[in-house]
């Protein structure tokens, strides 16, 4: 443990040494504490996000140990989400009077086709998937195909853009079992940030693979954009 802690060590900057100095790389810490460390080690001029990885005992080779789902997070995520709906002109009112910033169909398509994907979500309606289905090689790989699974091909396109605003958020285990996520911003309260880990735990909890033996999350940490993790202790997040 000594000789990992030392060459994580080795990596970090004079002043980043000296912020772990406030606390141990290898501790895991009850959440409160661990959400009041990841403010005080972080010193940016912007507002950086607070971001969760949880390490999780399944294999996302096996179909059946897919960990995937959506969660609204109580405090959102303090991001501002661009919005895109594809839909059909009866709604289009809809779309754009629940907060969507880009409504329309052919156009974007057409703009998507020639490489157009400043967005971060993509709602769109069943009739339409067909065209927006064509686009899968581009938006795939962007994370911004629209999946029923995940809210975003549904007939209540408005419901959708509200739900998005409001701090909805998709989460996927990769390739090495971790979930990755954001939930929220350094300038967030404890509590704020704290009812948001806990949503996301609880989702994730809810969805353990029936096929998944042993211990189910592994380890979870906190990090901002420019800090290192901060380990959670497990037995301090309800329902591990």
């Amino acid at each position: 443990m000594d000789a990992l802690k030392k060459k994580l060590m080795t990596k970090l900057t004079k002043k980043q040494k000296e912020l772990t100095k406030q606390y141990d790389l290898q501790k895991a810490y009850p959440l409160e504490e661990a959400v009041r460390l990841v403010g005080e080690i972080t010193h940016t001029k912007f507002d950086a996000s607070v971001d969760i990885a949880i390490r999780l005992g399944v294999d996302p080779r096996k179909s059946d140990q897919m960990v995937r789902g959506i969660v609204i997070l109580p405090h959102g995520t303090g991001k501002e989400v661009k919005i895109l709906v594809l839909c059909t002109p009866d709604k289009e009112k809809e779309a754009q009077e629940a907060g969507a910033d880009y409504v329309g169909l052919d156009e974007y398509l057409k703009k998507i086709e020639q490489g157009w994907t400043k967005v971060d979500t993509i709602i769109t309606m069943p009739s339409v998937m067909a065209k927006v289905g064509k686009l899968g090689k581009i938006l795939g790989p962007r994370g911004l195909m629209p999946n029923p699974k995940t809210g975003t091909v549904t007939t209540s396109v408005g419901k959708a853009v509200q739900e998005v605003k409001s701090g909805k958020i998709e989460f996927k285990v990769d390739k090495y079992g971790i979930i990755h996520a954001s939930i929220g911003r350094v300038s967030f309260s404890g509590e704020q940030l704290r009812s948001n880990v806990l949503e996301l735990m609880g989702s994730i909890i809810k969805l353990r693979p029936t096929s998944s033996k042993g211990t189910y999350v592994k380890s979870i940490s906190l990090s901002s954009t420019m800090s290192k993790g901060v380990f959670i202790d497990k037995n301090s997040t309800p329902g591990l």
